[in-house]
């Protein structure tokens, strides 16, 4: 049975690991990753000791959440890991006015659409590549 939780008890290989899977560029170093996850509220998904799934969110917890990562690696998807994450995250944010999510990877608008999001009248901008 499928495990989730809310700790980052998670090792830099099994970040790497679930990232690269789904070849998710921020999988390529996964220090930096583990960095960047300890600041941010997380929801992960456990076969075992196997990291299978994993969200992040960033909020002001008065207004907003902003869904940052939402991930299952590719052998565990479409066996409602995705939709059990983001019910947690729904409780949990529950009372904020919105939630948003800016950039949906692949052929996960679907997936989304199933969990009450719906398409904005913007368009999302961004800038990648910046040194650091």
């Amino acid at each position: 049975a499928i495990a989730y939780s809310e700790t980052k008890a998670f090792a830099e290989a099994s970040l790497a690991h679930l990232y690269t899977a789904l070849e998710w560029s921020s999988g390529a170093d996964p220090a930096l990753l583990a960095r960047a996850l300890a600041s941010s509220p997380v929801v992960t998904a456990w076969d075992g000791d196997t990291l299978v799934g994993l969200a992040s969110t960033l909020s002001d917890d008065t207004w907003w959440v902003h869904y940052s990562h939402l991930l299952v690696h590719p052998d565990y998807q479409h066996q409602g890991i995705g939709s059990a994450i983001v019910d947690r995250l729904k409780a949990k944010y529950g009372g904020l006015h919105q939630h948003i999510l800016v950039a949906a990877a692949g052929g996960a608008m679907g997936f989304y659409q199933t969990q009450g999001f719906e398409p904005g009248s913007g368009t999302a901008m961004w800038q990648v590549g910046f040194e650091l």
